[in-house]
């Protein structure tokens, strides 16, 4: 699968065009995605507060976990490819766990807003045609991108430059490999089951 090629299977043909309207179907699959990770949002920030003791020496490597925050939203596109599917996972799912209550109160709900824009953009840029591994890692890496900045910002400005360079990019190498190719990962496992026909992500692997 190259950058350029609009499915994961060799030698299918690209959709004369992106259907924008989202059917039931795919608002209640998104949904049920979102739902699902904002519970484990929740238990996610339970690890990640009762291990950061243990990072205490430095602090900053601490965000090699942090991708599990940013795979909603990839996987989201990946499943429903329409316009606005990043966005929608990834921001229900941190409403979720806010609702749930963490740590960090509401802001949890700005910070989904941003992780759902960042791959949303990336899927956009490309027209809402490409989905394979390559696009996955780079949306993935993107969002983790924009969640360690706005961590930097407001946590933790304070840290050296060397600090806030080796949390950016654990943290972005972790959206990558955990929200990227992990959510390529998870919409391979989820097609072979059947649970993903009603959406080409399903059925393209199915073919294969």
């Amino acid at each position: 699968m190259t950058i350029g090629s609009t499915t994961t299977s060799p030698g299918q043909p690209a959709a004369a065009s992106v259907p924008a309207r989202w059917r039931t179907v795919d608002i209640v699959v998104a949904s049920a995605i979102a739902v699902a990770f904002g519970v484990v949002f929740w238990a996610w920030d339970q690890l990640w507060n009762s291990t950061s003791a243990a990072f205490a020496g430095f602090p900053p490597a601490q965000g090699f976990m942090y991708g599990v925050w940013l795979l909603p939203g990839v996987l989201g596109a990946l499943v429903i490819r329409k316009p606005g599917a990043a966005l929608y996972t990834e921001l229900v799912a941190a409403i979720v766990s806010a609702l749930l209550g963490t740590a960090w109160g509401l802001s949890v709900i700005a910070y989904g807003l941003l992780e759902g824009a960042a791959p949303e953009l990336v899927f956009a840029f490309l027209g809402y045609r490409v989905w394979g591994m390559t696009v996955a890692i780079l949306a993935g890496a993107v969002a983790g991108a924009a969640a360690a900045l706005l961590d930097l910002v407001f946590y933790y400005p304070s840290w050296s430059g060397r600090d806030q360079l080796v949390y950016a990019l654990l943290v972005t190498a972790s959206s990558a490999v955990v929200a990227g190719f992990g959510s390529w990962l998870l919409v391979r496992a989820l097609a072979r089951t059947g649970v993903l026909a009603p959406f080409p992500s399903g059925r393209e692997q199915a073919a294969v």
